[in-house]
């Protein structure tokens, strides 16, 4: 785990006042990082590249910050009639520490936020199909941001299957104690399929880009972007991964981080417990 830096510091009014009473319980959420392999031009490969989204400045939660694609679990995505195919949800409960039942809806929901966030749709016909134009499903789309209908319901009335094995779990980060709005959001690794394009059309966010981790690390450094501890560590982690399969078959430890916050005179900054 990269510790991290003392320059990374939470904006003014970030951090909520300290408030009585317990800390909130965590929402469960599901965050999924979109990579490809980038080019420069003709055939000079640029190295792994990320999908970005600048969310809308003074959203209740991480107004203004860059993060991956994601959201919180609905009850419906525990939907046990999800067609599926890839690691059953056994298998995602034991990398995750949770039951079958969370870890199946923490998958649809990664998928679902995905497709409705960045358009990308990890999904195909069967097993061995992936969906390479999403333009038919764009109104089905609205419909999920707008909760007309579950992601199983999506899927079966398409003749859909959700592509599990297209992703790889990645993290597990936990909002820190002190703020009132707790997620537990469980992160996942995505390679963007072939003829896909994400393109950030969501009201919440109001930019969308590609960029190596390196130059996404050097636009915070500039002050071009705010930057929350889960989104910093994993641009870090993912600046040494040569390429995209092998940030897609690097070994993980998905152990539970939660971050602290700390004053130091001038600044609110997060401390890992490894710091």
């Amino acid at each position: 785990m990269h510790e991290l830096p003392e320059e990374l510091v939470l904006p003014d009014g970030f951090v909520s006042p300290e408030l009585p009473g317990p800390p909130a319980v965590p929402r469960d959420a599901a965050t999924v990082v979109l990579v490809r392999d980038g080019t420069t031009g003709g055939d000079h490969a640029a190295g792994l590249e990320v999908f970005l989204l600048r969310r809308v400045l003074g959203m209740a939660f991480a107004g203004g910050m860059t993060v991956f694609p994601g959201g919180g679990v609905d009850k419906r995505d525990a939907d046990a009639s999800t067609r599926w195919h890839g690691e059953p949800p056994a298998w995602w409960a034991d990398r995750f520490g949770c039951d079958e039942s969370l870890a199946r809806a923490l998958v649809c929901a990664a998928v679902r936020e995905t497709f409705e966030e960045s358009g990308v749709l990890l999904a195909g016909t069967d097993g061995t199909d992936v969906i390479s134009d999403t333009r038919p499903f764009h109104s089905a789309r609205q419909d999920l941001v707008d909760r007309k209908y579950s992601f199983a319901e999506f899927l079966a009335a398409h003749g859909l299957v959700l592509r599990a094995d297209l992703l790889r779990p990645w993290a597990n980060w936990v909002t820190p104690e002190a703020e009132p709005r707790r997620y537990d959001t469980r992160f996942f690794l995505a390679a963007v399929p072939l003829g896909q394009h994400p393109d950030g059309a969501t009201t919440e966010a109001e930019d969308a880009t590609w960029q190596t981790p390196t130059a996404a690390l050097a636009d915070w450094k500039a002050g071009a972007r705010l930057l929350l501890p889960p989104t910093w560590v994993t641009l870090t982690e993912l600046a040494e991964a040569a390429s995209v399969p092998t940030a897609m078959t690097t070994p993980r430890s998905l152990a539970k981080i939660t971050p602290k916050i700390v004053h130091d005179g001038t600044h609110h900054r997060a401390v890992l417990p490894t710091d």
